[in-house]
């Protein structure tokens, strides 16, 4: 029979090393208090989509920057090249305005068989050039009178023409591509003043015969 000793009570096994508190159980944290609250889960969300949102027009407006500057350094590179290529043509148009007296003397020279020899040869080549540099000789006889390209020096009247016609080149006009830099200066005629009158009696006065004979014979 064993006695027990008064004033102990029996304890569980402590392993060594360990305190007593040890050997206690202890309760386990509720699943409420691990997890946070689904208001801040939300309001963090929230917070994020609003972040994005941000970001997603904050992104949209230096796109947009980006395209207007692309848009307007490319209209600058147009417009530096559009003036190049405008001072350049200025500069050509205003060296070959120096050289026509000198062309109209090669031109006379050639209409009276003195452009010969070395004098030739260099009259040639400048011709050359010249076309080379985009000059463009116009003018002819016949051409109808234009006074956009043409400057009437001599007017008369000639039957055998039915509108303003240029009858003689006085100096060739010269054009740089569609910009002209002398008109042609001509000699025009016109129609006699009673030329189309009478051109338009005799027109009624066959029409009439037509008329009256039933029209004109048909095969």
């Amino acid at each position: 029979m064993t006695e027990e000793t008064p004033g102990f009570e029996e304890k569980p096994d402590v392993p060594s090393g360990a305190t007593p508190d040890d050997a206690e159980p202890q309760a386990a944290p509720s699943p409420e208090e691990g997890a946070a609250p689904a208001g801040d889960v939300n309001a963090q969300i929230t917070g994020l989509t609003a972040q994005l949102d941000q970001t997603r027009t904050a992104l949209g407006e230096r796109t947009a920057d980006l395209q207007r500057l692309q848009a307007e350094y490319q209209n600058y590179r147009r417009r530096v090249e559009r003036d190049r290529i405008a001072v350049k043509e200025i500069a050509i148009a205003n060296l070959l305005t120096e050289l026509l007296p000198v062309l109209d003397d090669i031109g006379r020279a050639r209409e009276h068989g003195e452009l010969v020899g070395g004098f030739k040869s260099v009259a040639e080549s400048l011709e050359t050039v010249a076309a080379k540099m985009g000059l463009q000789q116009f003018g002819k006889e016949g051409e109808p009178f234009d006074p956009t390209i043409h400057e009437a020096l001599m007017h008369s009247y000639a039957p055998d023409v039915t509108e303003t016609t240029c009858v003689a080149i006085l100096q060739p006009g010269y054009r740089i591509g569609e910009r002209t830099i002398r008109p042609a200066r001509v000699a025009v005629a016109e129609p006699q003043p009673g030329a189309q009158t009478v051109k338009t009696a005799e027109e009624t006065d066959a029409a009439a015969d037509d008329k009256e004979s039933g029209g004109p014979d048909e095969g």
